[in-house]
């Protein structure tokens, strides 16, 4: 969960409010009813909310945020870290008016009692936002999944190699992401003709 919720919320908070939710919706849809369910299918009705109510779709915004509220309702105020009464607030106002609500400035999500942005999450929350802005941004998945492998393959070895640092960059550095994406991409291709090499002298 806890990767999962971090990440979700970092995209959340750079403003990428409809990619948030992939990163809880893989999560979410594993999980039977209780309050994990409740929570998370919350957040994502939460993130629909403000993404409806930032394009004007004022019926999309009100409906979305009666649900919510009521998944979020009768879980605790701080719940996993989170600290939902902004949020159970903010939902409650666009419910009764969505077009009184400032949809300029949603509230942010903390986690732990902080601000969670891209610079605060660890190896495992970073892979899961890559993931996320990939399927946002219409990057390769399959090839910044691979990164993401490669990478993990440095930490198991105990180095923080190209690929580590690489990852990291791409979630982190939105202006160079294009950039980081090619370095990448060309590093894959490296890795994938050596694996490719190695595999063919036992042919």
């Amino acid at each position: 969960m806890r990767p999962h919720l971090r990440a979700g919320i970092a995209v959340y908070n750079a403003g990428r409010y409809h990619a948030a939710h992939d990163a809880w919706e893989d999560r979410w849809l594993a999980l039977s009813a209780g309050e994990d369910e409740r929570f998370l299918h919350g957040l994502i009705q939460f993130t629909a909310v403000v993404h409806h109510g930032r394009s004007g779709n004022w019926s999309g915004a009100g409906g979305l945020a009666e649900s919510a509220d009521e998944y979020l309702a009768e879980l605790p105020a701080d719940y996993r870290g989170v600290d939902l009464e902004p949020v159970r607030q903010f939902l409650a106002r666009v419910a009764a008016d969505p077009e009184a609500v400032d949809w300029a400035e949603p509230p942010r999500l903390t986690h732990e009692g902080a601000v969670i942005g891209y610079d605060d999450l660890d190896f495992e929350a970073t892979a899961i936002a890559t993931t996320v802005l990939a399927a946002a941004d219409g990057y390769d998945e399959g090839l910044l999944e691979q990164a993401v492998e490669y990478a993990r393959d440095e930490l198991d070895d105990r180095e923080d190699g190209r690929f580590v640092g690489l990852v990291f960059s791409f979630v982190r550095e939105r202006e160079q992401r294009p950039v980081v994406f090619q370095r990448l991409g060309d590093h894959v291709r490296r890795e994938r003709q050596k694996d490719d090499d190695v595999a063919g002298l036992f042919d």
